[in-house]
């Protein structure tokens, strides 16, 4: 999956990507598959939240939603924006929003919540 993503802009709070739809990341149907949505939100989620949360912190996944608007066919390129709605001392909230490139038409949208946690020294 990451071959298939190209990272366009990277700031504080916000990613901007561009996801080619290829044959490997589609279903028996020829749209692409729920998973391989899921593992790209997850993917970018985490990369938008280590923006705003220090190294010195570990993120836990505690919450991943996926609205599933419409199919996105093979071959195509979406544009995958992540933004941080929320960041506090233990929690971060990080949307990401899938679009069709060539007509901006919102396909899947999704939110993960992270659990930021001091790493341990022992």
């Amino acid at each position: 999956i990451r071959g298939s993503i190209k990272v366009n802009t990277v700031q504080r709070g916000r990613i901007s990507c561009l996801l080619s739809v290829k044959p490997a990341l589609t279903n028996i149907y020829g749209g692409m598959h729920g998973g391989a949505v899921a593992a790209v939100a997850d993917f970018i989620s985490i990369a938008c939240a280590r923006t705003v949360v220090g190294e010195g912190k570990e993120l836990f996944l505690g919450e991943l939603s996926i609205s599933y608007l419409s199919a996105a066919p093979r071959n195509v390129e979406l544009m995958v924006d992540g933004s941080v709605i929320r960041s506090g001392r233990n929690l971060t909230v990080i949307k990401v929003e899938f679009k069709l490139k060539e007509s901006a038409r919102l396909v899947f949208t999704s939110r993960a919540t992270f659990y930021n946690m001091p790493v341990a020294s022992l």
